[in-house]
């Protein structure tokens, strides 16, 4: 890892090469996200119910769309990060700066 990495800091121009890329990578990770929460919830739901509850579903109990919703939070936040740092660990590699703050 360089300097700049370990120390935090990155250069302007690192930091404005990254974001198209970082941008691109987080539409990846959303649809990414996607499909694994899509994943996921087919194998929680017992009764096969594919369709995650949303607010305005009243075939569902409050708790269920509480559930549904922080489970779906909870994937998305995960992939955003992997991806995230993923994104940068390559920029990286390939340019030599750290392209975070």
């Amino acid at each position: 890892m360089s300097a700049a990495a370990k120390s935090g800091s990155s250069s302007t121009t690192a930091k404005a090469l990254y974001r198209p890329i970082g941008i691109a990578s987080s539409l990846v990770g959303g649809l990414v996200a996607n499909a694994v929460f899509a994943q996921v919830w087919k194998r929680v739901v017992p009764d096969g119910d594919t369709t995650p509850p949303n607010a305005l579903d009243t075939d569902h109990r409050m708790s269920e769309i509480l559930a549904a919703t922080a489970l779906q939070g909870a994937i998305f936040a995960v992939t955003k990060v992997v991806v995230d740092r993923a994104g940068a660990v390559v920029f990286q590699r390939v340019t030599g700066d750290w392209p975070g703050e």
